[in-house]
């Protein structure tokens, strides 16, 4: 498969999709005018990925805002990643926040508690 990379905007996330690596990367804020339109080609590349993928799964996330429609849109990507977790493959949620951003912080916690995926909330200043 091809890379998915996606340049952010001011309303969109950067997106950078690696199948060499098994690492998916989101970052930026959140809140296009569309969020299922601006979406389903990546939830669709992810669901391609996921069938052939077999190695591990690293998705690692820093986003400051997301809107109603793309916390939607990042649920079902995470309902990918649960169904790759519950099929047997290695997969890790690696969520960033800025420390000063509290919601961000509320947000990763109430995905956390939708998944059974590894997922890791994690301070930004200790991102790599």
């Amino acid at each position: 498969m091809e890379m998915l990379a996606i340049e952010g905007t001011k309303s969109t996330p950067e997106i950078l999709f690696d199948p060499a690596t098994g690492v998916l990367s989101m970052s930026g804020e959140s809140y296009p005018e569309n969020s299922f339109e601006f979406y389903r080609p990546i939830l669709s590349w992810l669901a391609r990925f996921s069938a052939v993928h077999h190695g591990p799964l690293t998705f690692n996330t820093n986003l400051s805002y997301l809107n109603t429609g793309s916390t939607k849109c990042m649920m079902d990507i995470l309902d990918l990643l649960e169904e790759s977790h519950l099929n047997g493959k290695t997969v890790a949620v690696n969520w960033y926040y800025d420390e000063e951003n509290h919601r961000a912080f509320e947000t990763a916690e109430e995905f956390k508690e939708e998944v059974s995926v590894p997922f890791n909330i994690i301070p930004v200043s200790e991102q790599p």
